[in-house]
């Protein structure tokens, strides 16, 4: 029996597989604009709006919606490529290794039979670690 395992965060996904009790990095996913600050992300929120508020005005604009929408984009990728994984009957089984805030919404993009298949998630950023670290982040999880 074959289990994935995505850990990930808004930035970068890293796949493995673990049969028995081997682990190994099969595949790395990467969005760039994960990495990005808010204000890389948005070029033109209205410049003659900012400079017309005065002090004590407050804005209608959310400081973080391009940066939620991009980690939003990636959950989805993430979720595709699990989606992909299942439909060719390459995985039984699934762990979810990810930020407690990405961890959300990977969760949210999965379809039904992906979500049946999640056996255990940690709510922890291990997507540069090495593979030792996160081989023993996993291996009670069966």
């Amino acid at each position: 029996m074959t289990t994935y395992i995505v850990v990930a965060d808004a930035a970068r996904a890293r796949v493995f597989t673990r049969d028995a009790l081997k682990l190994e990095e099969k595949e790395s996913l990467v969005h760039p604009a994960g990495r990005l600050h808010e204000g890389d992300l948005v070029t033109d929120r209205g410049a003659d709006v900012q400079e017309s508020r005065g002090p004590g005005s407050r804005s209608s604009y959310r400081e973080d919606v391009a940066s939620e929408h991009e980690d939003q984009l990636f959950a989805k990728q993430v979720a595709e490529r699990i989606y992909r994984a299942r439909v060719e009957n390459l995985m039984d089984k699934l762990i979810l290794v990810a930020p407690p805030k990405f961890l959300g919404l990977l969760r949210d993009e999965l379809d039904d039979p992906a979500r049946k298949l999640v056996i255990h998630t940690l709510a922890k950023d291990l997507s540069k670690s090495g593979l030792q670290e996160i081989q023993e982040a996993v291996s009670d999880m069966r």
